[in-house]
């Protein structure tokens, strides 16, 4: 049995994809949604042949942020077509496994192929929930020691990337299932036993996605909670200070009003005395608010 297999770089190229869909049959819609790179996973059989789109994810440490690009398969008899935005993807372990002859992907069907590959795709996906799992960890650690701005933004981020996650992973699921409730005769039973376990993957990545999301929800309550007590404690210091300070302004405004007739003003140590119990007044007062736990 002879299999075609071919990987497409960028999209770019249009009349070389045309060609090849009029050579294989395939139709001007499928072909229409290959170009278009905003697709939301599926699968669509059209008898002689098994269109598939779905996102292949990566994540860029230095950007610290998710890259995503469309990939379509054209599966049919004996051949199969990948279809992707630009080059560099998740399939240089499958590739690996053609050139050495390893495993059972040259002695298989096309279908197999195609499994394998979006196997190497949902694996991926595991990667990048474990890249997301460090950031969201390092975001906690600053939430509580020294919640900032900054914080604040990158909670935000991660909240956005969260959602696109979910709306990329949740369609897949049908996707896969889909396939492996497939009876085309394009897929193989033997093949429908892989597909299975990519749906359990599938599901793990999901709950994985759904535990994140409710952990950077539930952060934006932890830094408006941080900020809220940082600023309870400031204004706990100030409130102290000012009311340390309201019995000495009271003092000193009373022997500030200058009146002819103030016997204190005579005396010849009333300074140093009101200087005295004025110091008095505010340790007291300390002392009454360490006692109360308020310092």
């Amino acid at each position: 049995m002879i299999m075609m297999k071919k990987n497409i770089n960028g999209l770019y190229d249009v009349d070389m994809i045309e060609k090849l869909g009029t050579y294989f049959h395939v139709h001007p819609l499928i072909l229409e949604d290959v170009l278009s790179v905003n697709q939301r996973p599926k699968v669509e059989d059209s008898g002689d042949i098994l269109f598939i789109v779905l996102r292949m994810l990566q994540f860029d440490d230095e950007k610290k942020e998710i890259i995503s690009e469309q990939v379509s398969f054209i599966l049919g008899k004996n051949f199969l077509f990948t279809f992707q935005e630009k080059a560099g993807d998740v399939f240089e372990p499958v590739r690996v496994r053609l050139r050495q002859y390893k495993g059972r992907i040259r002695t298989m069907g096309a279908d197999y192929l195609a499994y394998t590959l979006l196997d190497a795709i949902v694996d991926n996906y595991f990667l990048v929930l474990e890249k997301m799992g460090d950031q969201i960890e390092n975001l906690e650690e600053l939430l509580v020691n020294n919640p900032t701005e900054e914080t604040l933004i990158t909670i935000h981020k991660l909240k956005r990337e969260m959602i696109f996650l979910r709306k990329s992973v949740w369609p897949l699921r049908e996707t896969i299932n889909g396939l492996e409730r497939s009876e085309s005769s394009l897929i193989q039973k033997s093949t429908g036993i892989y597909l299975r376990d990519v749906y359990d993957h599938t599901i793990q990545v999901i709950d994985t996605v759904e535990s994140y999301r409710d952990m950077v929800s539930g952060m934006l309550d932890i830094y408006l909670s941080s900020v809220s007590n940082r600023m309870n404690e400031v204004m706990k210091v100030l409130t102290v200070i000012a009311t340390i300070f309201i019995p000495l302004t009271f003092i000193a405004g009373v022997y500030g009003m200058n009146f002819e007739f103030m016997p204190e003003l005579g005396w010849k140590w009333s300074y140093p005395l009101l200087w005295l119990f004025m110091i008095g007044v505010a340790i007291l007062m300390i002392f009454y608010f360490r006692k109360k736990r308020w310092l």
